[in-house]
């Protein structure tokens, strides 16, 4: 089939790249033109693992290209894919301007129907917002397709290749059975779309985001309530973990989530509640439990170098809010790092894809290191915010000689406590009883 996608970004460049390597011919639109030049050339603008293979690949093979001509795009395809973002608004809300503005340009360009299909997140009730807007401005007719994403940052590309499920949302029998064919590929062992309207499409994003957000905000205000019994999060962790109601999925205790999409649409799950005055309770404080997280964590180590702020400096291992991404976005490390440094602290950090960011965001304020060991020389403790699979057997002989004293602060739950104090470390943790 031919597709369009507008919005190069971050759902936008996977879903174009996996949906040509299915075999369908995929024009990729943004007005970015650098970042359109630089795909042209292969150079790919975010880390994902699996993606600039695919992006060579199918380039090479014709099947992907790449443009800022939105015209071109919506003329010379069948399916015009909406992947622009939708950030947060100052109260919360998602941002649609530019979905709609989207929306706008291409009712004003298509010529015959075609179907409109929105994978950006949106709030519920937008489906009809864009297909009044689409439908004020051309008499030629369009189906509309809800298909929100469902892509966790790190393993996207398998993701979107073998997906749990593909939400299709439209009271299109025409759009249904084109979606179909566009899923077709990833479908071989077994049929994993579900159909439904719009208005449930549109909410079983945001219902997903919101439960798996508040898994993790669970488990994190229990750590907090080990640590005042003695408790041990991860002997709890395996033991509801092994209860087949639950699962293991999302139950790791840690410094808190953040990224491009659970503090976003957990905030707009709430801002829609209070817009149909049905208070979302749960999601707030799910919200307000997150950030606690990041203030527990911070508050340790603000409290262990009391009195000592100007003359303390802490290596940092981890700047990305996951493993397997370059993306800082509402990065507990982030939020902390500020802490630190309006503490006073002195920062030397390294992580192994988000350097780029971390400059572009603090400039001179921290020093970045090229490699990780580098960062611990007349450090006074290592910090580990990220769960970087380098950072989970490092060599501790080395950090305990060149750390000016054996401290570490993990905000992952990383290392064993019992090895750690026999190499005679004082090694803080989430949730677990120091030795």
């Amino acid at each position: 089939m031919n597709i369009a996608v507008t919005g190069i970004g971050y759902v936008g460049l996977v879903a174009a790249a996996c949906l040509s390597d299915g075999g369908h011919h995929v024009i990729c639109v943004d007005k970015d033109r650098k970042k359109i030049d630089g795909l042209k050339k292969n150079i790919i603008p975010i880390y994902e693992p699996g993606l600039t293979e695919l992006v060579q690949r199918n380039s090479k093979a014709q099947r992907l290209c790449f443009t800022t001509d939105l015209s071109y795009g919506v003329q010379n395809s069948d399916i015009i894919i909406v992947g622009v973002g939708t950030p947060s608004s100052p109260d919360g809300s998602a941002d649609i301007s530019a979905v709609l503005d989207v929306s706008r340009n291409i009712a004003q360009i298509i010529k015959k129907p075609k179907v409109i299909v929105t994978k950006s997140t949106v709030p519920v009730g937008t489906y009809k917002i864009i297909t009044d807007l689409v439908s004020s401005i051309t008499d030629v007719p369009f189906h509309y397709v809800s298909n929100p994403e469902f892509l966790k940052e790190g393993s996207a590309v398998e993701d979107f290749l073998k997906p749990d499920r593909v939400i299709i949302g439209t009271s299109s029998d025409y759009a249904r059975q084109a979606m179909q064919q566009v899923y077709a590929p990833f479908m071989r062992k077994s049929n994993r779309i579900i159909f439904m309207e719009p208005a449930s499409a549109e909410m079983s994003k945001y219902a997903s985001n919101a439960m798996l957000a508040t898994r993790i905000s669970f488990m994190n205000e229990l750590s907090a309530l080990c640590d005042t019994f003695g408790a041990n999060i991860e002997m709890v962790r395996k033991g509801i973990g092994s209860d087949s109601r639950i699962g293991n999925s999302f139950l790791f205790a840690g410094v808190g989530f953040g990224g491009s999409c659970f503090p976003k649409d957990v905030r707009a799950l709430i801002h829609m509640g209070d817009k149909q005055n049905c208070p979302m309770s749960i999601a707030q404080s799910v919200l307000d439990a997150n950030y606690k997280q990041h203030e527990r964590f911070a508050g340790k180590i603000l409290d262990f170098f009391k009195g000592k702020e100007n003359k303390t400096t802490l290596a940092v291992w981890g700047l990305a809010f996951k493993a397997k991404t370059d993306d800082i976005r509402e990065s507990p490390a982030i939020w902390c790092i500020e802490k630190f440094l309006d503490a006073g602290f002195k920062i030397k950090a390294y992580d192994p894809e988000a350097m780029p960011a971390a400059k572009e965001k603090f400039g001179s304020r921290i020093q970045l290191a090229e490699y990780d060991y580098d960062v611990l020389e007349s450090a006074d403790a290592l910090v580990v915010f990220t769960d970087w699979q380098e950072f989970r057997g490092p060599d501790f002989e080395t950090i305990k000689k060149t750390l000016s004293e054996p401290l570490i602060f993990d905000g992952r739950n990383l290392y064993e406590p019992e090895y750690l104090a026999k190499l005679g470390f004082k090694y803080f943790s989430i949730g677990r009883p120091q030795l």
